[in-house]
């Protein structure tokens, strides 16, 4: 293969010293993703899912040879076998992995170190998501599977960055921020109106402590906020492809409409991942001079001074030249799907076309909820009902939203999907049994238990209605919310003997 030693694939683009900044932002970020994602299913997993869990995973049949009789929908670790322990293992080991490679540890190595530690993240947290069933039902799963495998072939800090790779990932944050604008107006006529931001921030599965503020905002002001949005969902995506400056611009456009998310509700790390993403169309070059131009360049510390200027690694080793230019080829053979369907009238969303969650489908909120509806559970003293308390979701009308994101709250998620009228009694009665029995693993998930670690007599679920209070209603009362019955989910129930 004399024609990889004369350097064609660094001379074609495949090695560059122009987005040393961006690798460094992209694997540290990334991997932060990867250990809040691990340590979330290490602490939550076990209670949805587990052999006690919500819904237990399927077990092979004692003595009987063969495979697990579930399909699963792609490559796991438990396919064959198993058990809360090998699933607590999996998950600290790759919470582990991945506070290295924020440290940057790996990227001190060879190429293929960082590689292959991002590969096992990979193939690791791919095992969790598809035995995860609807509590991993989530678009910034594969968001976060798809960010991952791309990672493995940025390089380290003995060799350049990737351009190819550097490339994917501009094709990914296409994807995701595009895909997420054609959903919206061929959704819901709220978005085509500018009228979607008179109830988003009010029935949002998850407000934080700033929605009840964003939501009183001037209407005229709200349809600002979905052309912006729209503009840059629709437009700007496109420019990420432009040559630089350009390319660093509508990648700071995109980073400052996710931090607007991220002061303004609660989406897990969906916009904390895209916001990182988008720093693979920021050059080397175009943030020296942003630095300069706000005369921050001299306070930069010596030891980020490589970060504007590259490592000054000599091109990348032949075979992970040749090994970025396979994955190359792969990503474009696995972008036709995804491509026609961003331009189909059946669009979809948060969909993955592989069993390696490879080249997948993003979008959100395609509708927008008018009236906010809550699950309301509580319990039976004998004299009283009492209100179960939830960590995210809302609950007493005096308690302000709280922050959780980038954390993911899977139960309080999965409680507003269930307020909608969607399907969930297959989880929801184990849970309200759960209850019942005073099981301990299942009042952890939960902020607060009224009855103290006893069991109640009885249990219950109702709806009620929520709204914001009105700026009157707030300094007259002190309360977050106006919530008004609505009627009976679950009946009340004991506990079955």
């Amino acid at each position: 293969m004399d024609w990889l030693d004369t350097g064609l694939l660094d001379v074609a683009g495949l090695g560059s010293a122009n987005y040393d900044a961006a690798r460094f932002i992209l694997q540290r970020g990334i991997a932060a993703v990867f250990v809040i994602a691990f340590v979330s299913s290490a602490r939550q997993f076990p209670v949805l899912l587990g052999d006690r869990g919500l819904l237990p995973m399927p077990r092979r049949p004692a003595g009987r040879p063969g495979p697990s009789p579930v399909r699963w929908p792609g490559p796991t670790l438990f396919r064959w076998h198993y058990s809360d322990r090998m699933l607590r293992s999996v998950a600290w080991s790759g919470a582990a992995l991945a506070a290295a490679v924020v440290l940057g540890l790996p990227q001190l190595g060879p190429p293929w170190l960082p590689m292959v530690v991002f590969l096992a993240l990979w193939l690791g947290y791919m095992s969790i998501v598809n035995v995860g069933r609807v509590f991993y039902g989530f678009g910034w799963e594969i968001l976060l599977l798809e960010a991952g495998f791309l990672a493995a072939f940025l390089g380290s800090s003995q060799s350049t960055t990737p351009v190819i790779t550097i490339w994917l990932f501009r094709w990914l944050v296409f994807r995701l921020e595009f895909g997420a604008g054609m959903i919206k107006m061929r959704g819901d006529r709220v978005w085509r109106d500018l009228t979607a931001l008179y109830y988003h921030h009010e029935t949002q599965p998850m407000p934080n402590p700033l929605s009840w503020f964003f939501h009183h905002l001037p209407k005229p002001l709200h349809k600002v906020e979905v052309l912006g949005n729209h503009a840059a969902q629709l437009a700007v995506p496109f420019l990420l492809f432009a040559p630089q400056p350009v390319a660093a611009w509508a990648a700071a456009v995109v980073v400052a409409t996710q931090l607007w998310l991220v002061l303004s509700g609660n989406f897990a790390w969906l916009n904390a991942l895209t916001l990182v993403l988008a720093c693979s169309a920021i050059g080397d070059e175009a943030l020296a001079g942003a630095l300069r131009a706000l005369g921050l360049d001299r306070a930069m510390p010596a030891a980020a001074v490589p970060l504007l200027g590259g490592t000054g690694a000599a091109g990348l080793p032949d075979w992970f030249s040749a090994v970025v230019l396979l994955v190359g080829v792969l990503m474009l053979v696995l972008a036709w799907r995804p491509l026609r369907n961003l331009f189909s009238r059946r669009q979809l969303m948060n969909a993955s076309f592989n069993r390696w969650r490879l080249g997948n489908a993003y979008g959100a909120f395609g509708s927008i909820t008018r009236v906010r509806r809550e699950v309301v559970v509580e319990g039976w003293d004998g004299a009283t009902w009492l209100e179960y308390g939830f960590h995210g979701k809302p609950g007493e009308a005096r308690r302000m939203p709280r922050q959780f994101a980038p954390y993911h709250l899977r139960l309080d998620w999965m409680m507003w999907f269930l307020a909608l009228g969607q399907p969930g009694m297959e989880w929801f009665l184990p849970f309200l049994d759960r209850l019942l029995a005073a099981d301990p693993a299942a009042l952890k998930l939960l902020r607060s238990d009224p009855f103290g670690g006893r069991p109640p007599a009885l249990v219950r679920a109702r709806v009620d209605i929520y709204r914001f209070t009105t700026w009157r209603e707030w300094r007259a009362s002190g309360n977050w919310w106006v919530r008004r019955p609505l009627g009976v989910l679950v009946a009340p129930r004991g506990l079955r003997r």
